[in-house]
Formats: structure tokens, C-alpha cells, sequence
């Protein structure tokens, strides 16, 4: 009878342990998430080339390096587990200052990359889902017989217009100028020139909508070609 009364207690004890556990765990990365992050008063914050009163890099970050070469407006949230980079690895000399020029009000989505080795540019007021990738860079692939990764890389600059939304898990590639008010939709990988005011969406992305006097209409025929 007293074994019986017995292992519902040490249950019941085992069940109360994992939920103090459990809250502990949880008050303790509320309490990191807070203490973690970024902002322009920090130590962290103060090695960036500019850091706008405001702004945050959200706990825990990515890989973030070379932030003298990174610039950050006022007001801009960059969100858990985002890369922020200038170069290939810390310490790397870079041509240009800066190589990532981030404005204000913006938010990056969680878990976004942006990898810069010359310039991107990144206006006022643009919004990323998560899972974005934006980079200035791309391998050479000219000599057949060389391996990929051992040739040349090429630098093209990128410019996202201010007011612009990326959708989760866009592409943004090297020498991409996205205008203005410009939706990219979720997965969509962007090259060259997209003008201002408008939805673009496909591998490679094209325009399908775009706003005009009359409104917002389907695409010109030379946008669909």
C-alpha cells in the first residue's frame, strides 16, 4: 500500500521539477534575450562605423564582422540570427567604407544574411521576411578546368530602394537595383534593374504587377518579355 502511494508522489515530483526547469530556462533567455542585444550605446554597438540612436541587432545575432565597414541608420531592428558582414572573414582590409549602408527604420528578417565585399545598400524604410539573402558578390566560373571556389570572385554593387518589402527567403544577387516601393515576393531570387512601384515575383524574378496613373495593373509586354 505505502509502494503504491509512493510513485505517484516521485511522479508528481518529477513533473514539478520539469516545469521549474522549464521556467527557469525561459525567464533565463528572456533575461539574454534583452541583455544580448546590440544597440548603439553598447560596447558591441560602438565598433560599428554608425549605429543610429534607436536601432537594435536583436539576441542571439549571426555571424557579425568587420563593423567598422557597416553603417546602421536610426530605428532599425535587425532581428535574431541574421549575418552582417563585410568581407570573407574578420579582420579582412576592404576597398570601399562603407560596405554596408543599412538606413533607417528598416527591419531584417530572422535568420537573413547579408554578405557584402563592396557595397550594399539597403534605403530607408525597406523590410525583410526572414530567411533573406542579399550579397555584392559572386564566384567566377570563366576556366572550366579550375575549380569554382578557387577562381576569382566578381563585385557587383546592390541598391534596395527605400520603402521596399523583401518576402521570406528572397534572393537579392550582385549588381540587383531595386527601386522604390518595391514588393519582392516570398522565394523570388532578383537580378539587374527593377524599377520603382512594383511586384515582382519568379526565378528570375519578373514583374507581375507594377502601379501606374490608373492604378496598380498587370505588367507592360515588354516587362513580361
Amino acid at each position: 500500500m505505502i509502494a503504491n502511494r509512493v510513485r505517484p508522489l516521485g511522479t508528481l515530483a518529477r513533473h514539478a521539477l520539469h516545469r521549474l526547469a522549464s521556467d527557469v530556462l525561459q525567464d533565463a533567455w528572456d533575461w539574454a534575450a534583452v541583455a544580448g542585444s546590440v544597440g548603439p550605446g553598447s560596447p558591441r554597438g560602438r565598433r560599428f562605423g554608425a549605429f543610429g540612436a534607436g536601432s537594435m541587432l536583436a539576441f542571439p545575432p549571426g555571424a557579425v564582422f568587420n563593423e567598422a565597414s557597416i553603417h546602421i541608420g536610426e530605428g532599425t531592428l535587425v532581428g535574431p540570427g541574421v549575418s552582417l558582414t563585410a568581407g570573407m572573414a574578420p579582420g579582412q582590409q576592404m576597398v570601399s567604407s562603407p560596405v554596408v549602408r543599412i538606413g533607417d527604420r528598416c527591419v531584417i528578417g530572422r535568420g537573413s544574411h547579408i554578405v557584402a565585399h563592396e557595397s550594399v545598400v539597403i534605403e530607408d524604410d525597406v523590410w525583410t521576411g526572414p530567411y533573406v539573402y542579399i550579397t555584392d558578390q559572386n564566384h567566377g566560373y570563366e576556366d572550366p578546368g579550375t575549380p569554382i571556389g578557387s577562381q576569382l570572385p566578381t563585385n557587383r554593387p546592390v541598391r534596395i530602394g527605400a520603402g521596399s518589402w523583401l518576402g521570406a527567403g528572397a534572393i537579392i544577387l550582385p549588381g540587383a537595383d531595386i527601386g522604390r516601393n518595391v514588393v519582392v515576393a516570398a522565394g523570388s531570387v532578383v537580378r539587374g534593374q527593377i524599377p520603382d512601384r512594383c511586384v515582382v515575383a519568379g526565378v528570375p524574378a519578373r514583374i507581375v504587377r507594377e502601379h501606374t496613373k490608373e492604378g496598380w495593373q498587370p505588367p507592360r509586354a515588354e516587362d513580361r518579355r
